[in-house]
Order: C-alpha cells, then structure tokens, then sequence
C-alpha cells in the first residue's frame, strides 16, 4: 500500500511537512556569521553560537562534551526545545506544540522551512498554535512568535506555557530567577574552568541564558524540578494544575517557562514575541529588547536576514524537468554554500581541505571570499611548503581535535580551488601578489602555490606512491601509515591532479618552465599508480606501513573504496578499458537506490591495518555510507569521462526523492544535502538511506560546482565563458541564468533531430567554438543552445 506523500517539496519557496510522525527527524535551519539554529519537526533544537569557540546557551540535561556537530542525533528526555503548553482551563485537558513533549496526535500540523525563518502550525483540541523562528542578521538571539486562534464556535479558557530549555548550565555556578528590571526570566551560570589562565576567556564569555517576553506572563518557573514534578515533561504538574509558582532555581538544573491566561473569543487571535539567547550583562539583554521587542522590530531584523542572504543567491538559475531539483538548486544549495563559507562551520579552526573547498563554493556565491580565504590559508604554509592541518581564523585560535592528528593531504587542494576561482574572476594578476607567512620569507601567491605542489611531489616513497601518515582526506583512516612507510593510493591521485591543474594555471600564464616541471611530476605520479595500485578490476586504496594493500579483491571487507576510482577517472590515470572495469565494479558493489557508497562492503570488525574508520557502524558516516562528498567526486568524474547519465544518476540520488518512499526513508527534507545517507544496503536495509540530519558537508560546494559547470556546461575560462553542456538524455529542453563575471547569460538547451554536434549561437551569432568572448559587465547575452538527441 503506498503511503502519502507528507512532503510538500516547492510550497512557494518553501519545503513543508505535513504529519511529525512520518519524518520525525526532519531538520530545517537558520544561521548568521555568529549563531546556526538546527530545529527539527517536533520542537527540538541545537543550538551554537561563536564566543568565540563554539558554545550553547540551551544544553542538555547533564554536563556535555564539547564535540563538533553529531550525525543521526536520537531524541531523549529533556532533549533541548522551544514549545508551549496549550490548557483548555474549562476541562484540564492540555497538549504542546510544536509535537513534543506531550506528543498527542495533532487534528492538523505543518512544518515548513523557509529561507529566512522556520514555521509550524499545529492544531489541537480545536485551537490553533502558529510558531515562528526567525534569526537577525547579526545578534546571537532567537526571535520567537507564538499565535494562538480560536478557530471554533464558542469561547475558550486557555493557559498558554511556553516552555524553553535551558538546561544543566554548568557544575561550578547555576542559578534563574525573574528579573523585574528586565521583565525577564534570567539563568546565570560560570562555564566550568580549572586553569588560572582561562578565567581571563572565561569572564568574557556570555554566560547568561534569558528569555524575555514581549507580553508580561502571569507568572513564570525558573527551575526544572518544580514545572514537571511527578508527570514529568509529557504532562508537568504545573501544567495540569494550570498555573506556576514563579519560583527561582538555586543551583538547582534552570529553565524558562512562562504561563498566560487568555479568553479566546470565535475566532479571535493573540500574539506573543520573545527573545530568547546568550548574553554577557543585564544591559546586553536591554539592549536586545529595545531593538527587536519595539513596533515593527521583528519586521526589521527579518529584512535584515533576507538582504544578508541575498548576498549568497549564486550564480546559477536552473529551470529543468525536474521541479524539484530546480528548487533546491536555485534556492537550497547556494544557501548552504553561503552558511558555511560564512560561518566556517562555526569553528576557529577548520581543517584545512574543509576550509579551502568551503572556499571553492563561495566562487559561485561571493568570489571575494575565496580570493580572502587563499590569502588566509596561504599566510599560514609552512616554511617546507606544507600546508598545515588546520587553519587558525584568529590570534587566540588553537589546533585542536582532529586538526592535532597529522594528514598529508591539505596542500592538494590549493590549486583546485584556485582553479575554480580563476574560471569566475579571470583574474590571474592575483597569482603575483605578494603574502607574508608567520613561516619563511614572502613569497607571491603563484610561489606558495608551486611550493605546496614540490611539498607535494617530495611527500612520496621510492615507489612514488604518496605518504599517507594518520590520515588523507579520509580522516579516521589512521594506522595505515603512522610509522611512515604506509601510502595513500588516493592522495596519489589527487597529488596527480593538484600538479596538472597547477600546471594548467601556470601555461594560462604563460609560465611554461613551471607548467613542465608540474606535468612531469604529475606524470611521475600516475606512473607509480599504474604500476603499484591497479588490482585487476579497480584501483587500490592504498598500502599499509606492512605493505599490504587494501582496497582489493582479496580483501573480504571494504574491498573497494569509491575515491580510488573517482580520482584516477579525474587525474586521466584509467585506460579506456580500465574504465569499464571500474564503472562495472562501482555498480555491483557500491550502488545501492539511495546512492553510492564510499566502500564496500562495509567493515565489521576493526582492522588495525587501516584504522578507527572500521570501528565506525556498518554503513555510517565513512565506513560505506552513501557519504555524499565522495559521491560528489564520483559524479564529477563522470562527467570528465563523458557518462552524464551515469552521473545525473548519482547526483539525483543525492537528494531525497522524487517517490514518497524514498523521502520517508531517508527521513530528510530536501533543504540541504546531508553529509551522509545510511549505507550497508545488503548488510542493514532497514536502516539504510537514513539521513544522517548533517548540514556541515563539503558536499555542497562540489555539487554547486557539478551543477554550473558541468550539467549545464557553464564554465569560465580565460576567453569568457564556454559553453559545453552535458544534460541527462532524458531532458528535451532546459534554461538556465547564469551570472558571470558581473553579466547575465540566459540560456535554453533543446534536443534536434539531425545534427550530430551541440550548436550554441549568441544573440542569434553562431558561436563556433562554444566560448563566449568579449563579455561586457552590465550586458544580458541569449544563449541558444541545440544538442544532438542521444
């Protein structure tokens, strides 16, 4: 029996969701450069904000660790949320919106993520509940509506909780209580610290929770214990005697609950606003107020968000068969291209390839922010040329976590985005310009660049496969090398391709000494791949410190990894029939209907040979999951090769959808593409194709990539913009805007019987080599574009 479909995919402009039991993990998000605000379907939320390490001001109801963000996070008791209690006063009977805690079956629910805000609408026991959160464009503050209407006949007694975690603040010190001089509830707490050295950071952090209402309540609870008593969060003792005591939590676990008592009329509405975040004084929380709490305030910081993320529109504008890939493109994906070039993640020290492919998106969204991440990243290389494995974004910033395990694969990613931002700016003059380095002497843009490639070069053993150390781009892929002999089959690869489009850039240039000495080096590297990696029927990953290679068709488990595949197809390393090999062996053992995975099959048991990646869960995150970053390689590669219905294949798979199971499935709204899709199809179906809910993935600014350059074959070059398109067979027609270089592209693609090659013509010229020259800013160009039927 098919289920219906509870997602609502193009709501103008907008995903919705319709029932919170179909999905119940969906996720939508808002953020600013200092704040990210993760909600799901049912009220809970995670959120960060910037102080500037990542911290929380609405926690867990015991002392957490500090970690990154978390995949596939469970729900459980007091899971940190923003709801509201609805009382009928007439007969007692009581439910919470959004869904949780309460978790009585709504008579009608809507969960819709917007661009700028996220709603719900939920209606109960015959009253309507309309919530509404919104960000500024600037202050760490949550901006909360409540509604509440009367849509029935008669009228009705109602108490109104809205309930705000706060949560288990901190061992040291934690205390709330109302403030009548702010008309706020206020929770008070000192982040724990041991050295004598931190309390000077300690002391500046904001260390105060608040909530404060735009409507004084008739009263208030500050402490956990007494609002839930014996019913617990499902049905509080305050709420079903229906009303609070405005008590105050001395070291006692704080919250911020309120309570209002209304006479609703048929129907009749009331609104309520609230400001609900982290702050450092009592004036920090007055201030907040008088700017968003006044007429028309909300309304302000609302357009304010909307004209900040206008920044982030991209530079591409698709109309395709496919409505739904259309709206994610258009609206979807740039977005989270721009949240994370902006935010970094909401770290100081992003790993060095997250930060430069982070970077590589914002090529196609804001390309003076890639232009300012080089130079950032490029000032801390080494005086050996290597780039280091974390990039410090201020003067109090440390390495810390993954970024103190040694990986040898950073540098290889310089040129590839530098590449991509000379495609969009065709600014080569940036290549002189001059950068300091807290390393070594300055040294041009184009120096540092050539240094990191001989690093590079030089970073391989006698066989000329590179060293892999701790870890490549794989990062949990720790005890292959750690005594220095272990090598990565992959980074080999892509050392090979970093060397030839830094030798691409350099014959652009007109530096063709550099550009030979790159291609010979790169050749070098592919030599050594052929000789040692090719296993039969596809490349290998990589050889242990003990010499045994992994990724092959010996091995029983992770016999195959995807990189391997994707980046000889990239670096031009596979003949013609080790091509069909490797695409043969790609579709028997690693796809799978909600994708491709990264290996297969997935590890088991742990193999010290290769390291902590096996002791991940079968078919999560890097141990075969549809990891969508590797998918991403995937499909560009594909297309390199010239197989765009294998990859829009793949890429499609990406996304949840079109059919309503798969969506259910995968339980994933298509607002962002997720780090990961659950894998081990075989070994685990039940669970497979679950969304990991991850909105950090350095999927986004590759897939944004795929789409522009080579789905619709857009790309910059130095002459102008080329024009060589590879749609699916499927699609008879498409159009797409593409904006470039301060100009504005409108292009149709349409299929003709009897022509054997694409013909482009330019405001009606034909343009015989398919590039577009002399490009005027200011102008709008019509780009015809015909292609051959399949």
């Amino acid at each position: 029996m098919t289920r219906p479909d509870p997602v609502r995919p193009d709501a103008d402009g907008r995903v919705e969701l319709t029932c919170p039991l179909a999905m119940p993990r969906a996720t939508a998000y808002l953020w600013n450069p200092h704040l990210v605000v993760q909600a799901n379907c049912r009220g809970h939320v995670d959120a960060r904000h910037m102080q500037p390490e990542p911290a929380r001001y609405s926690y867990a109801p015991n002392l957490e660790a500090k970690t990154f963000l978390q995949p596939e996070q469970p729900p459980y008791p007091h899971q940190p949320g923003r709801f509201v209690y609805v009382r009928d006063d007439d007969d007692g009977a009581f439910f919470s919106a959004p869904h949780e805690p309460v978790r009585r079956p709504p008579e009608d629910f809507l969960f819709s993520a917007g661009s700028a805000d996220i709603q719900w609408r939920v209606r109960n026991l015959g009253v309507e509940v309309d919530m509404t959160l919104a960000l500024p464009a600037d202050d760490v503050v949550e901006l909360w509506t409540i509604t509440v209407s009367n849509p029935g006949d008669r009228a009705r007694r109602l108490s109104l909780f809205p309930y705000f975690t706060v949560g288990y603040m901190s061992w040291m010190n934690q205390s709330a209580a109302w403030d009548p001089a702010l008309g706020a509830l206020v929770a008070r707490c000192v982040t724990p610290y041991q050295k004598l050295d931190d309390w000077p950071k300690v002391r500046e952090m904001k260390d105060l929770t608040f909530l404060l209402p735009g409507t004084a309540p008739n009263g208030w609870e500050a402490a956990r214990e007494p609002f839930e008593g014996e019913g617990g969060l499902h049905a509080p003792d305050a709420v079903t005697r229906g009303g609070l005591q405005n008590g105050d939590a001395i070291y006692e676990t704080p919250l911020a609950a309120l309570h209002y008592r209304l006479t609703l009329e048929p129907g009749e509405t009331r609104s309520f606003r609230f400001l609900f975040g982290p702050a450092k004084t009592a004036d920090d929380i007055q201030a907040l107020g008088e700017r968003y709490l006044c007429d028309g305030g909300f309304e302000q910081a609302a357009e304010s968000l909307r004209a900040y993320q206008a920044r982030g529109r991209g530079t591409l504008e698709m109309h395709s068969p496919d409505a739904e890939l259309d709206a994610f493109a258009n609206r979807w994906l740039p977005r989270q291209v721009h949240y994370q070039g902006q935010t970094n993640r909401l770290t100081t020290d992003p790993q060095t390839r997250n930060y430069l492919q982070d970077a590589l998106g914002m090529a196609y969204v804001d390309p003076g922010a890639t232009r300012q991440a080089l130079r950032h990243a490029l000032a801390q290389q080494e005086a050996s040329g290597a780039m280091p494995d974390g990039i410090l974004l201020n003067a109090d910033a440390e390495l810390t976590y993954i970024n103190q395990v040694p990986h040898t694969d950073h540098a290889c990613w310089v040129p590839l985005v530098l590449e991509a931002w000379l495609d969009e700016t065709g600014d080569t003059a940036f290549l002189d310009e001059p950068i300091s380095a807290t390393e070594g002497p300055a040294r041009s843009v184009g120096e540092r660049v050539s240094t990191a490639m001989h690093w590079l070069a030089d970073n391989r053993d006698a066989r000329g496969l590179s060293l892999i150390a701790q870890g490549d781009w794989c990062d949990p892929m720790n005890m292959v090398g750690p005594a220095g002999r272990g090598v990565s089959g992959w980074l080999t690869m892509a050392t090979a391709f970093a060397l030839q489009t830094w030798a691409s850039i350099c014959r652009r240039t007109g530096d063709t000494n550099t550009a030979a000495t790159m291609n010979t080096l790169a050749d070098d590297c592919v030599r050594a791949v052929r000789e040692h990696l090719w296993d039969g029927g596809w490349f290998a990953r990589g050889i242990t410190d003990d010499g045994r290679p992994f990724g092959v068709a010996s091995e029983d488990e992770g016999k195959i990894y995807l990189n391997a595949q994707s980046w000889a197809l990239l670096a031009g390393i596979a003949s013609a029939d080790q091509q069909a090999s490797m695409l043969a062996a790609v579709e028997k053992h690693l796809d799978t209907p909600y994708g491709t995975t990264m290996l297969g099959p997935p590890y088991t048991r742990m193999h010290e040979h290769i390291g902590r990646l096996t002791q991940k869960h079968p078919g999560s995150a890097e141990n075969g999951s549809v990891y969508n970053h590797a998918a991403a390689f995937w499909v560009r590669a594909l297309y390199a090769i010239g197989e765009p219905d294998r990859a829009f294949a793949t890429l499609r798979r990406m996304l949840p959808g079109p059919d309503t199971e798969d969506r259910l499935q995968r339980g994933q709204l298509p607002v962002f593409v997720p780090n990961y899709y659950r894998g081990a199809y075989e070994l685990h179906p039940r669970t497979a194709g679950r969304s990991s809910q991850l909105i950090n993935t350095g999927t986004a600014p590759w897939l944004y990539r795929i789409l522009v350059e080579d789905l619709f074959g857009l790309r910059g070059c130095d002459q102008g913009l080329r024009v060589a398109p590879q749609l699916p067979s499927g699609w008879e027609s498409a159009r797409a805007l593409r904006r470039f270089r301060g100009a504005d592209f409108e292009v149709s693609y349409q299929r003709q019987d009897g022509i054997r090659h694409p013909r482009v013509t330019v405001n009606g010229v034909a343009c015989d080599d398919a590039i577009i020259s002399d490009i005027e800013p200011g102008r709008h160009y019509t780009v015809d574009v015909r292609l051959p039927r399949a």
